[in-house]
């Protein structure tokens, strides 16, 4: 019988901690193992088709950079009763399956607002079945907390957990660059490579665009309204195609299109995302990790502009990572939009002319998690044994 997988991950922003979720899901379905991933974030897209079970609790969303106050549906703070609801489903959800691992997405390196229904998801999976493997599934990048919360952190790493897998390259962006990774931490990271999405995509058009792109969330706003300001200063006759992620609210994408140029194509982000970028002229784009693999496959110009409010680090950390290995110009928008659009615009001028190098970034993600997980599962059999 295959050994069983629970894999619980949240989203609050963007879409990214999803997508990877599912990419490990994914990933371990194909490697044998029987998956449910269990999400507690916005629903992004249909699941079914995917070689992996997929249950979706009542979902909880923050807005902006306050990462404190989880919001519902509607965008009203979160009642007490939904928090109970969820911690319920889990606990029966783990209950059921007894799975022999279970993988916590970001926690307890963040995620701390959810902490009590992770903390309730493992004491019921170790109640199920005392000898299941506890896992965290991180990025390359980490925003680094307080000390007290990096404490907080590795305490629980310490006590309840077997292992983290750190989804990178340790060559090109090891984890210490993020956090501080101390003697204790170090013995548990499993670096598993860049972990992609594997499945077929449309095959490459050339089209000769600027494609701009900003992820699952709102934060790209201002970025796009300084590419259509910054479109509007190119005179190579190059189109322009903004590509708006699920939350980028209607309204402010019809500001953007009364604004913009004949030239400017503002839509909403499409599947063959990866097969317009690969065909373009030059990307701009946020640097997330989901968004960062796909300009690594598409060996394109590219111009990365990090979302840094709320003191956000991860994507200033990746950005200036890739403009270290000539993958990517990382630019900064300074607040001034005139002079952002003016810089942006010379930007696209000099980067167009630059292809990235052919760096032998580890992106074989998926085949590797699922050979970790397997080898820490047999580990542990070994260990209990003798």
């Amino acid at each position: 019988m295959s050994a069983s997988v629970l894999i619980a991950v949240t989203h609050l922003l963007g879409s990214g901690h999803l997508v990877r979720a599912a990419n490990l899901a994914r990933a371990l379905a194909q490697g044998g193992f029987a998956v449910t991933l269990a999400s507690g974030g916005m629903p992004l897209r249909a699941m079914e088709g995917e070689p992996f079970a997929f249950v979706q609790l009542p979902p909880v969303k923050t807005e902006g950079t306050d990462f404190r106050t989880l919001l519902d549906e509607s965008g009203q703070p979160v009642e007490p009763e939904r928090k109970t609801a969820r911690i319920a489903m889990l606990e029966e959800l783990t209950a059921r399956l007894r799975p022999d691992a279970v993988i916590v997405e970001h926690f307890p390196f963040g995620r701390r607002q959810l902490a009590e229904e992770f903390l309730a998801l493992i004491a019921a999976a170790k109640a199920a079945r005392p000898e299941t493997l506890v896992l965290s599934s991180v990025r390359d990048v980490l925003v680094t907390p307080r000390p007290d919360r990096i404490a907080e952190a590795e305490e629980r790493i310490a006590g309840m957990f077997d292992a983290v897998l750190v989804h990178g390259d340790a060559g090109f962006l090891p984890l210490d660059r993020s956090w501080p990774v101390g003697q204790g931490l170090a013995t548990k990271l499993r670096y598993t490579g860049y972990l992609a999405d594997d499945r077929p995509t449309d095959a490459v058009r050339e089209n000769g665009e600027i494609i701009v792109s900003g992820g699952g969330s709102a934060t790209a706003l201002p970025l796009f309204a300084c590419a259509v300001a910054a479109a509007r200063l190119d005179r190579s006759g190059r189109r322009w195609r903004l590509l708006a992620g699920r939350g980028m609210a209607d309204a402010d994408l019809a500001l953007l299109a009364f604004d913009a140029p004949e030239k400017v194509v503002i839509e909403r982000a499409r599947p063959d995302f990866p097969a317009l970028l690969a065909g373009s002229a030059a990307s701009i784009s946020q640097a997330g990790y989901n968004t960062v693999l796909d300009l690594v496959a598409a060996g394109r110009p590219a111009i990365v502009v990090p979302f840094d409010a709320g003191n956000e680090t991860e994507q200033t950390v990746r950005a200036e990572a890739m403009e270290r290995a000539g993958l990517a110009h990382c630019f900064r928008l300074s607040g001034d939009f005139v002079v952002d659009a003016v810089a942006l615009a010379d930007a696209v001028g000099v980067a167009i002319d630059i292809r990235p190098p052919a760096l032998p970034i580890d992106r074989d993600g998926a085949a590797r998690s699922a050979a970790i997980v397997r080898g820490l599962l047999t580990d542990a059999a070994g260990r209990a044994r003798h």
